[in-house]
């Protein structure tokens, strides 16, 4: 069986068996006024993080979700875009399309804003997305895009992109590695199922995004998930796995390369009241400006003795210099 095959075993038997903690070990579902989310959908929250951002879903726009799980983000989505076929779903194992079907039924006699048909639920896989050429506004998945061998995320990301609108965001909540995980981990096929062995760090993960062409990235939370201990794993010192949670924006990259926000100010202290510094920002004395990474590096290195970077806070909510 090749590793995608294992996979596909492992999440059908987690749709016909679930178990809390089967994979991932998720914080408790977002709760929002009005919406019951069905004991069953939290048994099965199969992820890391979330990739519900309601700044994100402002407008009404058409959501793809990929590997729809029990269906509690489709739910949520749908909680945002309450429209027929707002949210379309998709996922190559037959028996997760119907439970997350048979999930979203009940939900549906729970809430009683929610229609069933907000969500739509198709066959398909990251690699042949059921839908045309920039159809859709936002795409997201969680805790999917780990599991892919360097080579298949890029054919992932590459088909993310194509189905994206112009400005489209892909939101993304994936486990990285604080350091490269060893290849004998690596091809464990299991392991790699179950989101334990497949994580890119930090630094590969945000490269193969733009290396697809993503021109904006901004980084929305990023905290411990998993530990790899000495007992259990075949390592000679623990290794530790973070969740990153990230949304990718469909715009050109400038330039003099793509802006990476993770939450980082710079604050002008110098004698005027303001310095500009002639690339199109403007520091008012004082006052803390949201800048990427980028134009961060270059404020330090221009104005040392005028400007502070702060570091990097990991939770960074739009607002910035780009």
């Amino acid at each position: 069986m090749s590793y995608l095959e294992t996979t596909a075993e492992f999440y059908s038997e987690a749709a016909k068996n679930p178990q809390v903690g089967l994979c991932c070990l998720s914080t408790p579902p977002l709760q929002y006024p009005d919406l019951k989310i069905p004991q069953i959908m939290q048994q099965m929250n199969y992820g890391c993080g979330t990739t519900i951002h309601p700044t994100e879903l402002r407008n009404n726009p058409t959501v793809l979700y990929i590997g729809v799980g029990g269906g509690l983000e489709a739910l949520q989505f749908a909680y945002f875009c309450r429209r027929k076929r707002s949210i379309i779903a998709v996922d190559p194992v037959v028996a997760m399309r119907e439970v997350a079907d048979q999930n979203l039924q009940l939900a549906a006699k729970e809430n009683a804003w929610f229609d069933r048909e907000f969500v739509e639920i198709l066959e398909g896989d990251a690699f042949a997305l059921p839908v045309p050429d920039a159809s859709v506004d936002v795409v997201a998945q969680n805790c999917l895009f780990n599991i892919f061998e360097p080579q298949d995320l890029q054919r992932a990301l590459k088909e993310v992109y194509r189905v994206l609108k112009p400005k489209g965001r892909l939101i993304m909540s994936d486990p990285i590695a604080t350091r490269p995980i060893p290849a004998n981990l690596q091809a464990d096929e299991r392991l790699r199922a179950m989101c334990l062995s497949g994580a890119m760090t930090y630094e590969d993960y945000i490269q193969h995004l733009i290396d697809v062409g993503f021109g904006q990235i901004e980084v929305r939370a990023r905290r411990p998930y998993r530990l790899l201990d000495n007992h259990s794993f075949d390592l000679d010192t623990p290794l530790l796995l973070e969740s990153l949670d990230s949304v990718s924006f469909k715009v050109p990259i400038p330039s003099d390369g793509a802006c990476v926000f993770t939450g980082k100010t710079a604050i002008y202290s110098g004698s005027e009241e303001s310095l500009n510094d002639r690339a199109g920002h403007i520091l008012q004395r004082g006052n803390p400006l949201s800048v990427c990474d980028k134009t961060a590096a270059k404020l330090a290195h221009n104005f040392p003795q005028e400007i502070i970077v702060t570091d990097s806070t990991w939770h960074y909510n739009g607002g910035g210099c780009c």
